[in-house]
């Protein structure tokens, strides 16, 4: 998607008018080019609200984990998901100073994703 003022709002108008509810998302941009990341409630829904508003997208699965907020606690995850020999693609992880939990989102390979939340990129 072409970045400018606004474009994110448009694509959470769309979803928001199909009553999508966005657990989480990440923005990226390179240039004037920019890719967002959704993670939502209702992967069917949103699914035709994407395709109506004529934007390209792409799903993968994701799987979300809430972690101790502790030095190592990310680390310890990776090496137990390395370890069942599943490919993390992309994560992004969240929390608030003085919190006792992380917030984290990893997309995985599909081989992977029994039990896993949809997202769209």
């Amino acid at each position: 998607m072409k970045t400018s003022p606004g474009c994110s709002r448009i694509l959470r108008k769309w979803l928001g008018d199909a009553q999508v509810n966005i657990l989480a998302f990440v923005t990226t941009t390179s240039g004037r080019e920019g890719l967002t990341h959704l993670i939502v409630d209702r992967s069917d829904t949103a699914n035709r609200a994407l395709a109506g508003a004529g934007l390209a997208y792409t799903e993968a699965d994701v799987l979300h984990f809430e972690l101790p907020n502790a030095p190592g606690a990310l680390a310890k995850f990776a090496r137990k998901v390395a370890q069942k020999d599943i490919n993390i693609t992309l994560g992004y992880a969240t929390s608030e100073k003085g919190s006792k939990k992380t917030s984290s989102h990893h997309s995985i390979e599909a081989t992977a994703a029994d039990g896993a939340f949809r997202y769209f990129c």
